[in-house]
């Protein structure tokens, strides 16, 4: 029955790959909350966005939802917010902070 062994493959292969992507969007998550960690406060308010406070509390939740929803094979609608805010930061905040000169 090489087709019911082939299916099995896939399945397996397809579930290694969305526990990839669920532990590589919480790494993303880490990433984000550590850079944001190191910021000095002021930076926030300069680039007119939510406090450091704030975003340290959004971050620590998205990197739990993405750790914990990655592991189950798959992001599902949580850990898909999660890595959104978790872009959100990098690609948006920290930038901005970066061109004001806020980061360390």
């Amino acid at each position: 029955m090489p087709e019911i062994e082939a299916a099995a493959f896939a399945f397996e292969v397809r579930n290694w790959t969305w526990m990839i992507i669920g532990y590589g969007a919480a790494l993303l998550s880490l990433i984000a909350l550590v850079h944001c960690a190191v910021q000095k406060p002021g930076a926030f308010e300069a680039v007119g966005t939510l406090t450091k406070g704030a975003w340290v509390g959004l971050l620590a939740v998205s990197f739990g939802l993405s750790l914990f929803f990655g592991g189950f094979g798959g992001l599902g609608l949580f850990g898909l917010i999660a890595l959104c805010a978790a872009l959100v930061y990098l690609l948006d905040v920290r930038t901005a902070i970066k061109d004001i000169g806020g980061a360390y």
